[in-house]
């Protein structure tokens, strides 16, 4: 029986990308399930088609400059998986900005 040749670096990063990613989407979505987290429609629309577009097509986003080489998330998509993962522990946002005042004229 031949072995499989072994991946390049590249195809092999690429490869822990996608998995990574998909245990993200997996984690996320388990973790809002067992806390009885209610996601809303578009979160969940959100993790099931990046999800589909992970198995399908090995990353998320058609766009090259919208992520790194080799990665399988966008930046944009990475943010909003981190802040529903958030969401599904029960995390408060962190701190709001206050908005810029004007100098009392004494």
């Amino acid at each position: 029986m031949k072995r499989k040749a072994p991946l390049s670096p590249y195809e092999a990063q690429k490869a822990a990308a996608k998995r990574a990613a998909l245990n993200a989407l997996k984690r996320a979505r388990r973790t809002a399930d067992k806390a009885g987290v209610e996601l809303s429609d578009w979160e969940g629309e959100f993790l099931g088609s990046v999800t589909e577009r992970v198995k399908t097509f090995g990353r998320a986003f058609g766009d090259p400059e919208k992520g790194a080489p080799g990665q399988a998330l966008s930046a944009m998509q990475a943010v909003k998986l981190q802040e529903i993962a958030a969401k599904a522990k029960g995390e408060k946002k962190g701190l709001q900005r206050k908005p810029f005042k004007r100098k009392s004229e004494d």
